[in-house]
């Protein structure tokens, strides 16, 4: 038993903090942030919900719950995303949205009027017929020049307005955001 007692504390007694590499030194400031633990908003209430457009050919229609949109200091843009089918069923998720990236994460998916977390990666956001309301959330609403929202109330304002007010009608003609 003491035999290999002696090489486990030794072992032990080596394991010390790990030091980081020249190349993770060099390269810290360019790595995103590790995902905190992020507080889950209350379960999204139907007079609470602020439709967007995604596109003219979805079945679904698509909501945000203006209680949880957040920006946070992290400059991730958080907000309940609620899409209803024709039947009347929501699928419901938590996600943040990180602009300077184009990427999102969904942190908690709803389920009987409560949260599930889950644990998820980073995304990329594609400009493909796939999953368009994150495309549409980027680049109308919530990451004008792909930068974040300064705060929940522009998030919101944009949304009842039907896109950021970057993009409205210039007196030229034509609209801002240049998509």
């Amino acid at each position: 038993m003491r035999k290999w007692l002696v090489p486990v504390v030794a072992l032990a007694a080596c394991s010390g903090p790990t030091e980081k590499s020249d190349w993770e030194r060099q390269h810290e400031t360019q790595l995103p942030p590790p995902e905190v633990s992020v507080a889950l908003p209350a379960y999204p209430a139907e007079q609470r919900l602020i439709e967007f457009f995604v596109a003219a050919t979805s079945e679904f229609r698509f909501f945000i719950d203006s209680a949880s949109v957040s920006v946070g200091r992290d400059g991730v843009v958080r907000y309940t995303l609620v899409a209803r089918n024709p039947a009347g069923a929501d699928n419901v998720s938590f996600e943040g949205m990180r602009c300077n990236t184009a990427e999102v994460l969904i942190y908690a998916l709803g389920r009987d009027g409560g949260w599930v977390r889950r644990a998820g990666e980073w995304r990329s956001i594609e400009g493909s017929r796939v999953q368009r309301w994150h495309n549409a959330l980027y680049r109308e609403y919530f990451c004008p020049q792909k930068e974040p929202i300064a705060s929940r109330q522009e998030g919101i304002a944009s949304l009842r307005r039907g896109g950021h007010s970057m993009y409205e009608e210039n007196p030229r003609g034509g609209s801002g955001s240049g998509w």
